[in-house]
């Protein structure tokens, strides 16, 4: 039986200069080509924060700790298939250890919140990065 829904995590990794992490996605896979936060499906036997260092080990070669990262927002929307929910949980990145580079997808890149919307992305990730940089906008209180 298909599952209902999908669990998928992300990573917003902040740079020097304001510039955010993007993840140019395989060209053979759905989306191929489009830019992404770096991240990937949720396995039944993980919790999502342990998903997030794992998927970021295997498409970054960095390693992060669980403390290191934060919730900010998810995006939900269909899956291809029509029938399956995708839910994306988005965490920023304090901290992590590694050079990024790509891995598992086309290419990497460190982008200005300007640039990043301008990016070619997948409609999740259109989402994701509005919330996440209006966020980052807002004046503290």
């Amino acid at each position: 039986m298909k599952p209902r829904w999908i669990l998928v995590v992300a990573g917003a990794i902040a740079g020097e200069g304001g510039r955010w992490l993007m993840h140019q996605r395989p060209r053979e896979k759905h989306h191929g080509g489009l830019w992404e936060f770096p991240g990937g499906k949720v396995e039944d036997t993980e919790i999502p924060v342990e998903s997030l260092a794992r998927e970021l080990h295997e498409e970054l070669g960095i390693e992060i700790a669980s403390g290191d990262c934060a919730p900010v927002h998810f995006a939900e929307g269909w899956a291809e298939d029509g029938q399956t929910r995708i839910v994306i949980l988005l965490y920023t990145i304090a901290r992590y250890s590694g050079q990024p580079q790509a891995l598992e997808g086309e290419s990497i890149g460190w982008f200005t919140p300007a640039e990043v919307a301008m990016l070619d992305k997948p409609p999740l990730d259109v989402a994701l990065a509005g919330q996440l940089f209006a966020r980052l906008a807002e004046p503290t209180r």
